[in-house]
């Protein structure tokens, strides 16, 4: 038997199902990052990794981070969020086949601080150049963006033989004072030279800021380092012997006996700034088995005298940080080995070196611009600043206009100059502003940019959907489709439709110039043949992508009595167990008018279809309730006449049934001037995006009667000549919007009142009723009502009292007094209203 060969895969398909988006998050949180996959073929040989980067770093499995790859998904837990977690996460599938990626931006803002108006935690804490005599920490400010800004640090350091640490563990505090910035810039130093270890024991350390209203909570900490001196370890060499055994010697036991050491070499400032500087050199070769450790001096340039720095504590290691030097003034320095035998000649003298700053604060950041991104992003750009040396990165800042507060975009400096700021409120009105930020401190704010609408950037809009046939006579189709689920944030202008025979390969275009309709007839087909279509919409930005073909319509005339399928299924009104569905009448309507519509109904993935009204319903509209929170459904409406019922449409796209946070209603209101109004708000609104006000769901043409008043995001239904045939229900629904919809039913108890009716008995037996509205115009008049009969003003028994200028600002309720009304009687108000913002039989008991 030949055995087969093996099969060698060099192509895997991977989705993404279940996405992670942008992430908010708050220092001391736990957080998962999730994404469902499916790669095909799944091999069990060939098992494709899963990688996760932040900012372009592979992360490893830490006690803070914890990747996880099976059973369909990737995950990335995070025990206890910081700010260093801020960042671009990616997640790749890495196959033979090659790399497969997604991406998406985690925020992490600070937790509460401990004392009111302290600043935040600082990030990033490193070690460097640890050994035997000291450790380099570095660490990320704090963005202070409503904080007083940080006066200075504390450095906090915790070690022992092993790293364990308790919630209940103590910490050194290595300062009494917090570390501070000299030279008058603004910001603080950012490194720290800790001094004071034991060798060969493991330390981590933390970082506390400090300004005015107090400290802030520490950082994390950070990763442990061994006081040891790495040029001890070099000098290690292995021996490797058979049986797998090895031998270490130093390199002390090959340089023979050495005596006096010899001078060091190389030495150099390593870096500089006002107040210190670093020297390093090579140690000497040889060097010698007996412990070594150096002195240094130093010598203002042409003063010929030398002072040794470290007279009372001998350094063991290559490298010292040399303080308290005059300003303005060079220095030379040398260095000598020491052991037990003695000391060397000294070194050779460096070159003048003058202690200064090799850099400093940055300027602000150039010219900043921003730009439409998505409904709740803006994209931000700017110019890098004239003085960049050794940047950290940039700190983004927004403000709502108006408002004069400033809020943080981002918690971490990020190290390029175009972000993207998420989080933000449709509708609202921002301005931005940078900083940047580095060893030295941060910059002066940027100006400030110019102030942007946050609203979706304008695209080309997205595909049609939902083609259904509506009509055929067998040499012509009517079709009809919905609007793109997106409009690309600009008015769609009209559609472009193509068809093709089945099984034809070429498309051939239907109409050459833009159709507005969302509903056409496609005349010159050939009788009993299949044709399917596509349909692309466009807008200012241009013409979208076609949508895929439709199903086959076969051009065969229609002839059954009973009407053709209702279209364009639309919902608005989504709230937590109900919804409102709208059609439109069928194109093909029978033998017969339709008479009415059944709606039904079932869960996304049930069997069975529900009806929801028992008898067909003569509106092309249903508010449908009892519906389960949470839970997903679809809908069809069949059409009824005198033949029966028709063809159901096309079954609708699944709806969540769950209102939106933040959900508004239609209110209502009277203006000064005693003019009804219902008042709506939309902050989802875009440029493309418009109220549309219906009584019954039909949108109201009629402009002798009503009036819309749209300013920004916000719009009014004026009533212009009120009556009691207004009465009804009125909507509004917000196009190129998540669905943003609402309904009010204006009825008999809809004026606003600010007082029930009240009564008062006077002397005399007289009794005094009264009612108090919000507002009302100077022509109301009055019918009072008792025990069904209206009371005329008479003098002798009733006492009508009209509305004067100081009762209409309500600083008293208009009046009547009535001679024979009982107490106990009921006495019902009804209240004609002949001018803007009244109403008929309005009563109260």
């Amino acid at each position: 038997m030949i055995p087969l060969p093996d099969v060698c895969f060099t192509h895997f398909d991977v989705q993404f199902l279940e996405r992670f988006g942008v992430t908010f998050g708050m220092e001391a949180e736990t957080l998962v990052l999730r994404c469902g996959l499916l790669v095909t073929p799944e091999l069990t040989r060939l098992r494709p990794r899963a990688e996760w980067y932040r900012d372009d770093v592979l992360i490893k499995e830490t006690k803070w981070t914890k990747p996880y790859f099976g059973e369909g998904q990737a995950t990335l837990s995070f025990t206890h969020l910081n700010k260093d977690d801020e960042g671009l996460y990616t997640l790749r599938i890495v196959t033979r086949g090659g790399v497969n990626e997604y991406s998406a931006f985690m925020f992490v803002r600070d937790t509460d601080a401990p004392v009111i108006g302290a600043p935040g935690a600082p990030m990033d804490v490193k070690c460097h150049d640890a050994n035997r005599d000291y450790v380099i920490v570095t660490w990320k400010p704090p963005n202070t963006t409503h904080e007083a800004p940080v006066i200075g640090y504390f450095v906090d350091r915790y070690g022992s033989g092993r790293i364990d640490i308790s919630p209940g563990a103590t910490w050194h505090f290595i300062h009494d004072n917090p570390l501070t910035l000299t030279g008058g810039f603004s910001g603080c130093a950012v490194d720290s030279w800790v001094t004071g270890l034991f060798e060969g024991r493991s330390y981590v350390f933390r970082v506390r800021a400090v300004n005015q209203a107090g400290i802030s909570r520490p950082s994390r900490i950070s990763e442990a380092v061994a006081a040891l001196d790495p040029v001890d370890l070099e000098r290690l060499q292995t021996i490797h012997l058979d049986g797998g055994k090895q031998i270490v010697i130093y390199q002390d036991d090959l340089e023979g006996e050495v005596k006096i050491p010899g001078p060091p070499t190389n030495v150099h400032a390593s870096e500089t700034s006002k107040t210190y500087v670093v020297l390093s050199w090579d140690p000497p070769v040889p060097r010698g088995k007996e412990p070594l450790s150096y002195f240094i001096e130093k010598s203002v340039v042409g003063s010929g005298s030398w002072q040794r720095v470290n007279d009372q504590v001998a350094v063991r290691s290559p490298r010292y940080a040399v303080f308290d030097l005059a300003q303005g003034k060079p220095y030379v320095f040398r260095v000598l080995s020491a052991n037990k035998h003695g000391i060397s000649d000294p070194s050779e003298i460096t070159a003048p070196i003058q202690a200064q700053d090799s850099i400093v604060v940055p300027s602000a950041p150039g010219r900043i611009v921003a730009t439409r991104n998505t409904r709740t992003s803006v994209i931000v750009q700017w110019d890098k600043p004239k003085h960049e040396e050794d940047l950290f990165g940039y700190y983004i800042d927004c403000s709502v206009v108006g408002s004069n507060r400033w809020e943080p975009c981002n918690h971490k400096p990020v190290n390029y100059t175009r972000f993207a700021v998420h989080g933000l409120e449709t509708g609202e009105k921002y301005i931005f502003r940078v900083k940047a930020a580095n060893a030295v401190g941060m910059s002066e704010n940027s100006q400030e940019s110019e102030a942007i609408t946050v609203q979706a950037a304008l695209t080309c809009p997205s595909y049609p959907y939902g083609i259904t046939l509506l009509n055929c006579d067998g040499q012509s189709m009517t079709i009809g489709w919905k609007l793109p689920r997106y409009s690309g944030g600009s008015n769609i202008l009209g559609y472009y439709i193509d068809k093709r025979e089945a099984h034809h390969h070429n498309w051939h275009e239907v109409n050459s110039s833009l159709m507005k309709q969302r509903i056409y007839t496609v005349e010159d087909l050939t009788e009993n043949a299949y044709y399917e279509f596509k349909i692309a919409a466009a807008n200012i930005a241009g013409i979208g992508q076609a949508s895929d073909p439709s199903d086959h319509f076969k051009c065969e005339a229609w002839t059954m009595p009973e009407p053709g399928p209702p279209y364009d299924l639309t919902f608005c009104e989504v709230r937590n167990t109900s919804l409102v569905i709208l059609w439109k009448a069928p194109i093909y309507i029978g033998s017969s008018p339709v008479s009415g519509y059944f709606v039904d109904y079932k869960h996304e993935e049930g069997e069975e279809w529900i009806t929801f009204n028992e008898k067909p319903t003569s509106h092309r509209y249903l508010k449908v309730t009892e519906l389960q929170e949470g839970n997903t459904y679809i809908f069809r409406v069949r059409p009824v006449n005198d033949a029966g019922i028709g063809k159901a449409s096309d079954v609708s796209e699944a709806v969540l049934v769950q209102a939106k946070p933040d959900t508004k209603e239609i209110s209502s209101g009277v203006d000064e001037e005693g003019n009804i109004y219902l008042a709506f708000d939309c902050k989802e609104i875009t440029d493309a995006s418009h109220f549309a006000w219906s009584k019954f769901y039909e949108e109201i043409e009629d402009h002798e009667r009503f009036k819309v008043e749209t300013i920004g995001d916000h719009s009014k239904l004026y009533f212009l000549k009120p009556d009691k045939d207004d009465l009804g229900t009125y909507s509004v629904a917000v196009s190129d919007t998540d669905g943003v919809s609402s309904s009010y039913i204006m009825d008999e108890e809809a004026i606003p009142l600010k007082a029930e009716l009240a009564y008062e008995i006077l002397d005399r037996g007289q009794v005094r009723f009264w009612l108090q509205a919000e507002s009302l115009s100077s022509e109301a008049s009055y019918r009072f009502v008792i025990n069904d009969t209206e009371v005329a003003d008479s003098e002798e028994t009733v006492r009508l009292y009209p509305l004067s200028a100081f009762d209409r600002q309500w600083q008293q309720p208009a009046r009547s007094e009535a001679d024979s009304c009982s107490f106990n009687s009921l006495c019902p108000l009804r209240k004609t209203r002949d001018s803007p913002g009244q109403y008929d039989n309005m009563q109260q008991h």
